[in-house]
């Protein structure tokens, strides 16, 4: 009977440690999974992330930065667009990339082989003036004769024109693109002001999965950005006001007509040569 007992017992406590330790397996293999599963997400957002700003482990990053304004040096950087440099350094850095910084006095001739990060209106980014003309024809930001800096600085885009008011409403460009021939992307941010540069990197970074969602299928976006009382809050309250890809890209009406005008003269010039007779000798050759 005691044998009969003993055995039980012991009968009893293997299937005991053999339940436990099939638990235990299905815990270890449960969290393997989940582990797993978790490690495959992030390792694809953090691809989706490299590719959606552009930028390899280990690859440079060039970082091309406005002058400020008001400052005789060539060198020299608002402190705002110091920010903003360092919020795209760090999504950079996330990614595995090498930022290098290039202030709007140093010459980089090089296009397409290497992600860019363009910081400024054309006006002081002599970069971001030259990838408007070759790429976004439809975009102006011009001062008028006599204006200061810190004015309207009315941003046209085709046929609409956006002006600021100090403090109140301020306009900002986020542009991504990938010129013609190139093997990386551009980025241009495209304010009004330095802070309103910054409140686009912000916007950049901080809705990166919705605008790579969106724009997963095209490597070109322009985005008009409005920040909202920026003299108290900074960057802190941005709104997307229009998606303006087609208009940027098309050349303005008036340089699109002046063009074509210039053309057809020249076409005239050339079918119809001076004659002689009433219209005069024809000229030596």
């Amino acid at each position: 009977m005691a044998t009969r007992v003993c055995f039980g017992l012991w009968w009893g406590g293997l299937a005991r440690m053999h339940d436990l330790a099939i638990n235990l397996l299905a815990s270890v293999i449960a969290g393997v999974a989940v582990w797993a599963a978790q490690r495959l997400v992030r390792l694809r957002d953090a691809g989706r992330k490299r590719a959606f700003f552009g930028v390899e482990p280990g690859a440079e990053v060039l970082m091309f930065v406005a002058k400020h304004h008001s400052s005789p040096r060539p060198s020299s950087v608002h402190r705002e667009d110091v920010a903003t440099l360092i919020e795209l350094a760090s999504a950079i850095k996330d990614c595995g990339g090498e930022p290098t910084l290039v202030v709007a006095g140093d010459a980089r001739r090089e296009s397409g082989r290497l992600t860019e990060y363009c910081v400024g209106g054309p006006i002081t980014n002599p970069r971001t003036a030259a990838y408007l003309r070759l790429l976004f024809p439809g975009v102006r930001m011009e001062l008028a004769e006599g204006e200061g800096i810190d004015d309207e600085l009315p941003v046209r885009i085709g046929e609409r024109v956006f002006t600021r008011t100090p403090g109140r409403e301020e306009y900002v460009l986020l542009i991504r693109t990938v010129p013609p021939e190139a093997r990386r992307p551009v980025f241009l941010l495209i304010g009004q002001t330095a802070r309103t540069n910054h409140a686009a990197a912000r916007y950049l970074t901080g809705r990166r999965r919705r605008l790579e969602r969106e724009f997963r299928e095209r490597p070109t976006f322009c985005l008009l950005l409005r920040v909202r009382e920026a003299s108290m809050f900074g960057g802190d309250h941005v709104e997307r006001v229009a998606e303006v890809t087609a208009e940027a890209t098309r050349p303005l009406p008036s340089l699109a007509a002046a063009r074509a005008a210039s053309e057809s003269d020249e076409t005239a010039v050339a079918v119809d040569p001076p004659r002689a007779g009433r219209d005069g000798p024809t000229p030596d050759r």
